[in-house]
């Protein structure tokens, strides 16, 4: 905990870092960069306050949230300012807050969307970290939401005269030759990106998920890991399982030992019934009196009165009446029985005898501590096996077989490293597809009313999730162990939140298409999304390359690597494969379009009109943004909130 928190740490001030430099090369005033840093901060904040809420969260939760909400929720801020920028060159400052605001609210709530929809995807995850995961990077979003609704419009206000006061030229260059080369090779790029994708998804399935740390090496090392790697190279490792059953049945047990100490893949066992007591007995071997008396130098006749005894404190006094003799007790329950007598003053003893049965009971004692209670037994067992692999599953499987053999009425149970991840391998395949398909529906779902095209959604998802294959193929490729943890949250991440760079340059190209030509429209699209997507994009992906980097913590670092990876991944098919998709299938994607109910009515009237809402339209003219006023004259605007009363009459629209 205190080497994770010391890494987390200095990452977040390098991310920080990182997040002013990036602000400050693509802002076009420097007075914005405290604004969207104060509201980042806030939104962190209010996240980080309400854990609480939660009862406990995951240190991987802990670790990585700040961070992932810091690179997720950076659109929201950015999009507002932009919008505010844009109005306050024909409007005063308030006007020109409430305006942006009302343009932000529809377009931000349709980007978080996706994102939350991607996350929620990791609520269904059978392994229950993705669920509080989940959670607390969906917390994160509303609270970033708030804070940009709800804070950053003030801070707008106090920064408004500064932000005019310190405008720069804009160091983001444009890039013409991307939309060029797009409209260019829109007849080659398609067939050659969904032959890297269905080439991409074949390594992706052969991906080498791996379910513990055994195999994963983090670049950074911490001094516990380094001791551990000294520790397994002097004197070797060992991967121990328990098999537990019901206590009691110490014939059972021995049984069980020796046959799974027949296998070639058992080093050793150990139980209550294979530790040595004396004598060459091992504890849970039953002994007669004549045996107990010789192993013990007990007089037989004493060694038979404490068999006696023993018989009638179980209440098994049939034993008693010419049975003594051939009555088996097991030598641990023996002598516990005889200890007890002894510390009770009933049973006398000489000092060497005294000192002997002291001895025993000690031994007896640590065993029984370790390997029995009240209810079950626990016999490890010591494989020559690696910790994880089919080799070693397969083969706890046949202990859960032959200890059932032995205990068919009875609660069996393997635990151990191995079989944690079994067990993880088996979540994984059912998380594996729900997580997939839940955040394709969930975000085709968005993507449908947001375009109002069944053509569009299905072309950007098949970029991302191509996106996602192509990370995911890497590992295979490079021959590097994966744990399956990193791709059930990042697929989900990559899907929810790089989609948002795909929705802005297909939905600036539907709005620019119908005024100019194709080519024409990609290239003043490319022109405008990039400096969005190079924002948003190289601070998630330097973000995740510094977790990956600079962690030492396997889960933490392989969410980060492969997060970084992804979202560079992600940026290249949205800028030079995307665009030639969406240039080849304009006609799919005109004829997939549908139409929704519009509940904002247009309305006209002549007179005198009060106007008190936000409205576009013409009154003797153009207007739009914030109007409350009395107009006598002709009016024809859309009210998209507020009211439009004629004076005199009924309200002609109130929201």
């Amino acid at each position: 905990q205190e080497t994770i928190d010391a890494e987390v740490r200095v990452i977040m001030v390098y991310v920080a870092v990182i997040i002013v430099v990036v602000l400050i090369f693509t802002s076009q005033t420097y007075a914005e960069v405290p604004v969207l840093i104060l509201t980042f901060v806030v939104g962190m904040i209010l996240n980080m306050g309400t854990n609480f809420l939660l009862g406990t969260i995951s240190f991987v939760s802990n670790s990585v949230t700040n961070i992932l909400q810091l690179a997720l929720s950076l659109d929201y801020a950015i999009i507002f300012c932009n919008h505010f920028k844009e109005e306050h060159q024909t409007m005063p400052l308030k006007e020109a807050v409430i305006e942006s605001l009302s343009k932000s609210i529809p377009e931000i709530s349709s980007s978080s969307l996706t994102t939350i929809g991607g996350l929620v995807a990791m609520l269904f995850m059978e392994f229950r970290l993705g669920f509080d995961l989940g959670i607390c990077l969906i917390k994160s979003i509303f609270f970033s939401l708030f804070a940009v609704f709800f804070l950053m419009p003030g801070l707008l206000m106090l920064f408004g005269k500064k932000i005019d006061a310190t405008r720069h030229k804009n160091f983001v260059p444009k890039i013409p030759f991307v939309g060029r080369f797009a409209y260019a090779t829109k007849k080659i790029i398609p067939p050659i990106f969904l032959a890297v994708i269905i080439v991409a998804m074949l390594f992706a399935n052969n991906c080498p998920y791996v379910y513990g740390f055994s195999y994963l090496k983090t670049t950074k090392q911490s001094a516990q890991q380094i001791a551990d790697n000294m520790i397994d190279t002097t004197f070797g490792s060992s991967n121990m399982v328990a098999v537990v059953v019901p206590a009691g049945d110490y014939t059972s047990e021995k049984k069980l030992l020796d046959e799974l100490g027949t296998y070639d893949e058992v080093d050793s066992t150990l139980g209550l019934s294979n530790v040595e007591a004396m004598g060459g007995y091992m504890l849970t071997d039953a002994l007669t009196p004549r045996q107990f008396s010789e192993l013990t130098d007990l007089d037989y006749e004493v060694a038979e009165l404490l068999y006696a005894a023993y018989a009638a404190d179980g209440g098994n006094y049939g034993k008693i009446i010419g049975g003594l003799p051939k009555y088996s007790v097991p030598l641990i329950d023996m002598f516990t029985f005889l200890y007890g007598e002894m510390q009770d003053g009933y049973v006398s003893l000489d000092a060497d005898m005294t000192q002997t049965l002291e001895d025993a009971y000690s031994q007896i004692t640590n065993a029984k501590k370790q390997l029995q209670s009240d209810d079950y037994s626990r016999m490890l067992v010591y494989l020559n096996l690696p910790v994880g692999g089919d080799e070693t599953y397969n083969f706890l499987d046949q202990i859960r077989a032959v200890a059932r053999s032995y205990y068919p009425d009875g609660d069996v149970y393997v635990v151990g490293d191995s079989s944690s991840e079994q067990d993880f391998k088996a979540s994984f395949s059912r998380d594996n597809v729900v997580v997939s398909v839940l955040s394709i529906l969930i975000v085709l779902v968005v993507l449908l009313f947001t375009f109002k095209s069944a053509g569009i959604p299905v072309l950007l998802i098949l970029v991302i999730q191509g996106s996602i294959w192509i990370n995911y193929g890497i590992p295979t490729i490079t021959n590097s162990p994966l744990f399956f943890l990193s791709y059930l949250v990042v697929s989900s991440i990559q899907m929810g939140a790089n989609i948002d760079y795909a929705i802005v340059i297909a939905s600036r190209f539907q709005e620019t298409k119908a005024k100019m030509h194709h080519r024409d429209a990609i290239i003043e699209t490319l022109n405008f999304a990039f400096p969005t997507i190079i924002t948003s994009g190289s601070i998630l992906s330097i973000s995740g390359f510094l977790i990956g980097r600079m962690t030492s913590e396997p889960v933490i670092a392989g969410i980060g690597e492969s997060l970084g990876r992804g979202t560079v991944i992600s940026i290249i098919m949205v800028m030079f494969a995307l665009p030639q998709i969406l240039l080849i299938g304009s006609k799919v994607i005109d004829r997939t379009s549908f139409a929704v109910p519009n509940v904002i009515h247009r309305h006209a009237a002549d007179g005198r009109i009060r106007l008190d809402g936000v409205v576009h339209g013409e009154i003797h003219g153009t207007v739009s943004g914030v109007v409350r006023a009395i107009v006598d004259g002709e009016v024809n605007v859309t009210v998209i909130s507020g009211s439009m009363v004629e004076e005199g009459g009924a309200d002609d629209e109130t929201e």
